[in-house]
């Protein structure tokens, strides 16, 4: 049974697959067939150390200091040690999301899948990118250069994080669905995925205080004896299922996700009950 802390925020949304709750206004940048993707040798060295070295103590800080975050099966990310895989995990924090997946599989070296905001913070985007972001193309004519990119970490034996929800819902205690697109790549390249899911949990003696217990499952197999679409929806369906069985372990809500409709339906028939004559004196 989940526990609602005091003041409980309620969030509206209409569109689980499309609706946004990130506070960060970002105006996105033209990521396009001009994108650098691939840079020189001293560049990747710089994004080595900044990522695996330098930031590496901060994301440990970070995650432990705020939630106290523990991981479950984080061992099993060791059966992939020596190949490429891919991460799919629940988008429910603006920046421990890039944090939890990197930490987790450390030294095994982690790259993001992020949409063009991500890489468009003024004086923040080399860094960005430097610590693993690859941006998702606004048009087709970025697309190839992208797909080459997402190939070449996986082939070096990189692991690649995905949100395939996409959209930041903070705090969000359950799995909304996600369509299969972002599976083509592990059933391309014939590689492992791991699903990651974060829940949260009240911390004992601080009221309004959250952990997270953050959940690795895996690693996952395209079945080869389906055909490529077919593979593509039953390895979502098999990391979907996962991630909503492993959700179920949340035992507080901070903020309160209400579908729009429902609401306003449940507040026309109140009005409804309130203005009928058998309410009358």
């Amino acid at each position: 049974m989940r526990e609602a802390v005091k003041e409980k925020r309620i969030i509206y949304y209409s569109d689980e697959l499309n609706d946004e709750f990130s506070e960060a206004e970002i105006t996105p940048r033209v990521i396009d067939k001009d994108f650098r993707y691939f840079h020189k040798k001293p560049w990747d060295i710089c994004s080595l150390v900044i990522q695996n070295v330098l930031s590496m103590p901060l994301k440990v800080l970070y995650q432990k200091i705020k939630f106290h975050l523990k991981y479950v099966g984080r061992q099993k990310l060791r059966e992939c040690n020596n190949r490429g895989y891919f991460i799919y995990g629940n988008h429910t924090q603006p920046f421990a999301d890039t944090f939890i997946p990197s930490v987790a599989n450390y030294p095994h070296r982690n790259f993001f899948i992020v949409n063009p905001e991500n890489v468009s913070i003024p004086g923040m985007r080399v860094l960005v990118e430097m610590l693993g972001a690859i941006p998702i193309p606004c048009d087709i004519g970025g697309m190839k250069n992208f797909v080459k990119s997402v190939e070449d970490k996986i082939k070096r034996n990189y692991s690649v994080t995905i949100y395939p929800e996409a959209h930041i819902w903070p705090y969000y205690t359950g799995i909304r669905p996600f369509k299969a697109v972002s599976f083509q790549y592990p059933v391309k390249l014939n590689c492992p995925v791991y699903a990651l899911t974060n829940t949260y949990h009240e911390r004992k003696g601080k009221p309004g205080k959250v952990n997270i217990v953050t959940y690795i499952d895996g690693p996952f197999y395209p079945d080869e004896n389906l055909k490529p679409k077919e593979r593509q929806q039953e390895l979502r369906d098999r990391v979907y299922r996962c991630m909503t069985e492993r959700s179920r372990e949340s035992d507080i809500e901070v903020i309160q996700y209400r579908r729009a409709q429902e609401y306003q339906r449940e507040e026309a028939e109140k009005k409804a009950r309130d203005e009928s004559p058998e309410n009358d004196g």
